[in-house]
């Protein structure tokens, strides 16, 4: 049985708050990392939070919808990158190494054939369907790459990861995630679909009609996100959405990434509530789509660097901020203990 979610710890946050104006500096003067302080202190229940080390997981996984011509690449791009991954030559590989970051593959749906080692294999199936002609997966499958999420979470905390980096690989999945968000937000289609890959202005459009038929068939119920979630999703997208209901229950900090990242974020969101007040936004993807799906969200994220990768980059590239907001808290000094002039704030709070 899944572990209920937690209420954000709202007396914590507030302590924090109160704490980070008794700090060396004028009240309010470190805008919104002061705000990521009060958050990651409501998230995890601690006066003085800790975020590291961090732990990087990515999720992979092909998509029946390529076979529409959708993608710049072809699907066998998918077990390649993953390769790529396992001898740590990938953007997150990067990112993760200057992170000191814990970093895991995992298979939950790659057509190709995958490295033995270096990676977890947790395959629901190889690939889905094609969404166009048949529904992604059954519901028991999107429930099974669910769980899937879930357990690389308690691996990351069985780790002593103390804050959660989710990213995904699956040629395709900027497709599948443009029709999930077009039945869970309500928003056109056409306002939804960019390049993803780097396509071409008639392949853009051959897109969206790909979409739109899609949705026609499906028929996705948008008021049952695990209905929506497996008949034009992704099994790497639901592992995504097990990733962060896991975090959430565990009081965990997910650092959400992109696009697809933020669909996923939706689902669980939809699934739960309760898992919005566990996650930080990393990073504005230059996808059309991902504006739509963060205000579906009320999200603001920290960063905004016009990139599209996907592999958890974006996130990574926004931990240290994270460090940041942390490390205010539990290493500046308070105008008493510094012997400072308040100013007349009057800010002599204790922590606790």
């Amino acid at each position: 049985m899944n572990d209920p979610i937690p209420d954000f710890d709202e007396a914590c946050a507030a302590r924090a708050a109160r704490y980070l104006d008794t700090l060396t500096k004028p009240p309010g003067s470190l805008g919104r990392l002061e705000a990521l302080a009060v958050s990651l202190a409501g998230i995890t229940g601690e006066d003085f939070p800790t975020v590291t080390p961090p732990g990087v997981v990515v999720f992979a996984a092909d998509h029946g919808v390529a076979a529409e011509g959708v993608s710049a690449f072809p699907p066998s791009v998918t077990a390649q990158m993953v390769a790529n991954f396992v001898t740590g030559g990938a953007a997150i590989n990067v990112f993760a190494r200057r992170l000191g970051a814990r970093l895991e593959v995992v298979d939950v749906g790659v057509a190709g054939e995958l490295p033995p080692a270096g990676i977890v294999h947790d395959k629901v199936r190889r690939a889905t369907g094609n969404l166009r002609r048949e529904d992604a997966m059954s519901r028991d499958e999107a429930e099974a790459a669910i769980a899937v999420g879930r357990r690389a979470t308690e691996r990351a905390l069985a780790a002593d990861c103390r804050c959660l980096i989710v990213g995904e690989m699956g040629i395709a999945n900027t497709t599948a995630s443009s029709a999930m968000l077009a039945v869970l937000s309500g928003v056109p289609v056409a306002d939804l679909v960019g390049e993803g890959t780097g396509v071409t202005q008639a392949a853009l459009v051959h897109k969206r009609d790909v979409i739109e038929a899609a949705l026609v068939a499906r028929a996705a119920d948008p008021d049952d996100p695990l209905d929506v979630l497996a008949k034009l999703g992704g099994l790497e997208i639901a592992a995504m959405v097990g990733a962060y209901l896991e975090a959430a229950a565990k009081r965990m900090p997910a650092l959400v990434d992109g696009f697809i990242a933020t669909v996923a974020a939706l689902v669980a969101c939809r699934l739960e509530p309760r898992v919005r007040s566990c996650l930080i936004f990393g990073h504005r993807s230059r996808e059309p789509g991902h504006a739509h799906a963060l205000a579906a969200l009320s999200a603001d994220p920290l960063l905004d660097l016009d990139l599209c990768l996907g592999e958890g980059s974006g996130a990574a590239l926004a931990f240290p901020l994270l460090e940041a907001a942390t490390a205010m808290l539990a290493e500046m000094a308070t105008f008493e203990g510094a012997g400072v002039n308040d100013g007349g704030t009057g800010s002599h709070h204790d922590p606790v």
